[in-house]
């Protein structure tokens, strides 16, 4: 039973949702700066007995600050856009514990992009969460890492890839991907030129669907919110019988993904859809 659930205990099950929130551009503006309102509308919402979690590309050490900052301590927390997800375990270092993990072998996938963009750079995050990058690789949160030559990278079980070119522009960096023709992978184009891959067939709503599960929680009651690329799956889950809700300022395919669009990060857009809830 996650910790949601116990807050209070008196709660109408009948209007518990189940929230999952992406953190960057939803949550979090890029200074890395929270509005207030915004932590106000999570924990009501928690308080009010909903299961309110994160559904994040980060990984779990860039995380677990966001859920400090929030006052938040879900059972589950869904990272690496799905291939990692936590659970709270009182008795751990941190208070979480790896429930499951997907991996795959980066080594082909790595090799192929590197052919279309020889100086691109690139990260590998291992099961453990550790990584590993290559020169350049400066815009990223190192700690808990170590800069490797691109051989480096190769033969690593791995959870997930990042991979950035920033002197492409977004449309041009679209048309090299295009060109790559990745397979047995799933990926994500960001905002810019940077793109990030996970094993096949993982991505944020497959990791959610396995928590609901395990929660065993409504299919009709499901909310998510997101403003990225990544979050199209996701989007496609919990709109299909809850609430798909896309932040103001997200890429057009994006917004018509959803099936509500919030306001904007700069406007504090989710807090009122945490309002909007029961």
């Amino acid at each position: 039973m996650s910790i949601e659930r116990m807050t209070r205990p008196d709660a109408d099950l009948d209007e518990q949702w189940f929230v999952a929130l992406d953190v960057d551009g939803t949550i979090m503006h890029e200074d890395g700066s929270i509005d207030s309102v915004v932590v106000d509308a999570v924990a009501a919402a928690r308080d009010r007995g909903h299961v309110v979690t994160l559904a994040t590309g980060r990984s779990w050490s860039t995380t677990a600050p966001v859920l400090e900052q929030l006052g938040l301590s879900p059972e589950y927390v869904v990272c690496a856009n799905g291939a990692i997800t936590m659970q709270r375990d009182d008795s751990a270092p941190g208070g979480y514990v790896r429930r499951h993990v997907e991996t795959f072998d980066p080594t082909q996938v790595l090799e192929r992009i590197r052919g279309f963009l020889p100086s691109g750079k690139f990260m590998v995050e291992l099961p453990d969460g550790y990584r590993l990058y290559t020169e350049g690789m400066t815009e990223w949160n190192l700690e808990n890492a170590r800069e490797v030559r691109f051989e480096e990278l190769l033969d690593h079980r791995a959870t997930r890839v990042v991979v950035t070119s920033l002197e492409h522009g977004l449309d041009e960096f679209f048309g090299i991907v295009d060109q790559m023709g990745l397979h047995h992978v799933s990926y994500a184009i960001g905002w810019t030129a940077w793109l990030d891959i996970a094993p096949d067939g993982v991505n944020k709503a497959t990791a959610l669907e396995r928590v609901r599960g395990w929660l065993e929680l409504p299919i009709d009651r499901v909310l998510a919110a997101g403003d990225g690329r990544n979050d199209l799956e996701m989007f496609a889950w919990a709109g299909a019988a809850g609430r798909a809700v896309a932040m103001g300022q997200a890429p057009d395919e994006v917004r018509e993904a959803a099936n509500e669009v919030g306001g904007s990060i700069d406007d504090a857009g989710l807090a009122a859809v945490l309002d909007s809830l029961p």
